[in-house]
């Protein structure tokens, strides 16, 4: 006799907690180095991973985004205003991105992402560009990326401080070098230090000390 097995229940992503809805008690921060292929949400989607196969803390949400194909430093949070100065362009948190590109950019190229490139919904923002070493101790990622023999590639450490879709791989096309590979190693003082992929650590402690900047022109907490 065949039975039809049931199909595991999809956890959904909890309810954000409204942003004056602080408490009295200590306010968690988990760290997470997101894996290629994983969204920044718990409930998988098609051939993507969702994060309940990682980490399993209820009552957490994502603290910004991170696109499925990028990897690195995912933050998530149970307090809707650390969310919120987190996430929030408005507060300009700096997010540092390891960037691996087809080519060599010269120092043009580098100087051009210093002060802003053209994009389709406006110019970026000025930014730090460097070049960079391959990072110590980088993973391979799973699945490997794809190059071309006969073009080299470079690592560069791009600095932002604005949030716009696929931003950082529209900067690098427009400057004439695309992005092969995409790893965020830090966002504000919290970093990818000692995590491997589909690590996570978690932090713990009231809303102003886990803030990651001083909340300048903003409502205290």
């Amino acid at each position: 006799m065949n039975f039809a097995r049931s199909p595991r229940p999809a956890r959904k992503t909890p309810p954000r907690p409204a942003a004056d809805d602080i408490g009295t008690g200590p306010s968690r921060l988990i760290c997470f180095n997101k894996p290629y292929g994983v969204l920044s949400q718990f409930t998988p989607e098609g051939r993507w991973q969702g994060l309940e196969d990682f980490i399993h803390i209820p009552g957490v949400y994502v603290a910004g985004r991170l696109d499925a194909d990028s990897e690195g430093l995912l933050l998530l949070t149970d307090n809707g205003k650390l969310q919120a100065r987190i996430a929030d362009p408005r507060f300009k948190l700096e997010k540092t991105y390891w960037v691996q590109v087809e080519g060599v950019p010269d120092e043009a190229a580098l100087k051009a992402l210093r002060q802003g490139v053209p994009l389709k919904d406006g110019p970026s923002r000025p930014a730090r560009a460097r070049h960079l070493d391959p990072p110590p101790g980088l993973w391979e990622r799973q699945p490997p990326v794809r190059f071309r023999q006969a073009i080299p590639t470079t690592w560069i450490e791009l600095a932002i401080r604005e949030g716009r879709n696929r931003q950082v791989r529209r900067m690098t096309a427009a400057v004439g070098f695309p992005t092969l590979r995409l790893i965020r190693a830090a966002i504000g003082p919290y970093t990818l230090a000692g995590l491997a992929p589909g690590e996570w650590r978690e932090l713990r402690g009231q809303p102003q000390d886990l803030l990651p900047f001083p909340p300048h022109d903003s409502e205290p907490l």
